[in-house]
């Protein structure tokens, strides 16, 4: 019953605050990449949790100041955290600077998705991840077969791995109906599949690492932030860094 709770209110939270958009969604991106910093730096040292909250604070401060300063300043106030990781954390050091790098972009590219094309490109993102992560759980449980990476994700296999392609696919191809653009969505689609999948492998080396099943208990029922939103870390840094090299999205500009 938690976990079903949990799910409903997240579902209808982050529909909100997309919807809202603006100053509403820019302060929901903030908060929600503090959270995963503070629970990244927990992950690599939970002895300290006073520089745990501190990571995560400067994460905060950060990604605001970034969404709000010109673009010229914005990439290197993401680094921020990273650099105070240097000093702040004093084991798994490499991990930390470079995940809270991630998270920090992935939110920023979220935040630039809802300016600069509408709530529309964000939820097609979230479909595809979304897509992607069920359709890997149910195909991977009910198909089996060869592991994907078992050392560092033992659950995942070959045959979920490329069910979450095909329904990313899907997703781009009824997208791209529904919009016009056709089949000019489906590669996009497939490749920030990909993307949120490596997200997902990504946060489970360092849990392994750390011998933890959950980054956190933030969430009832599912965890932490980063259980939750690992793909979409994967696919908002894709689209970012890799967008405007592979002409997304297509048909405009």
């Amino acid at each position: 019953m938690p976990r079903i709770l949990s799910a409903a209110v997240m579902v209808a939270l982050g529909s909100l605050m997309i919807w809202l958009g603006g100053h509403w969604f820019r302060l929901f991106v903030v908060l929600l990449s503090a959270g995963m910093v503070w629970e990244l730096t927990r992950m690599s040292a939970p002895e300290r949790p006073d520089r745990c909250y501190l990571m995560g604070a400067i994460a905060g401060v950060a990604a605001l100041a970034a969404i709000y300063l010109p673009a010229a300043i914005a990439m290197p106030l993401l680094l921020v955290p990273s650099m105070a990781a240097i000093a702040l954390v004093p084991q798994r050091r490499t991990v930390v600077i470079a995940y809270a790098a991630m998270i920090l972009l992935a939110g920023f590219g979220m935040v630039r998705i809802r300016d600069d094309l509408g709530a529309t490109w964000l939820l097609w993102l979230v479909a595809v991840v979304v897509v992607t992560d069920v359709l890997g759980y149910f195909a991977g449980r009910m198909i089996g077969g060869p592991k994907f990476w078992p050392r560092v994700s033992p659950k995942k296999t070959w045959s979920g791995t490329a069910a979450g392609w095909v329904g990313a696919a899907a997703v781009g191809l009824a997208y791209g109906q529904w919009s016009g653009l056709g089949i000019a969505l489906v590669g996009i689609s497939i490749a920030v599949s990909m993307a949120s999948q490596m997200g997902d492998i990504a946060e489970s080396a360092i849990k392994r690492k750390a011998g933890i099943k959950d980054s956190s208990n933030l969430i009832p029922g599912h965890g932490g932030l980063l259980d939750r939103f690992d793909g979409m870390l994967g696919g908002s840094l894709f689209l970012l860094l890799a967008g405007p090299v592979a002409g997304f999205p297509p048909g405009i500009g």
